[in-house]
């Protein structure tokens, strides 16, 4: 009676667990691409005319006495037009990123 040794252990090919592992490392490493919007270029002169654009388009309400302006849709306040900008590109993206997945 001869005796063989394998490589392989069969039971290595039903183990799946590590493919669950996986799964989740390519939908963290999707995620984190979705979320890699490019809000460098957003100088003063951009934000201003951003933040005009939204203040006609309704999505952002200046409230002079407390001098900020305020993101309608996530109602969060600003007083910074840059800082504005910046989170709206991203608020923007990340909601079209979610409408992508749907």
């Amino acid at each position: 009676m001869s005796h063989y040794v394998t490589m392989f252990d069969p039971d290595s090919f039903d183990d799946t667990s590590s493919d669950h592992e996986q799964f989740e490392k390519e939908q963290l490493a999707q995620d984190r691409d979705a979320a890699g919007v490019d809000t460098a270029d957003v100088d003063d002169a951009t934000a201003q005319r951003l933040v005009s654009d939204l203040v006609d388009a309704n999505v952002v309400t200046p409230v002079p006495e407390d001098h900020v302006l305020v993101h309608k849709p996530s109602s969060t306040a600003f007083d910074s037009t840059t800082q504005l900008a910046v989170f709206h590109r991203g608020w923007t993206a990340n909601r079209d990123a979610d409408g992508e997945g749907e």
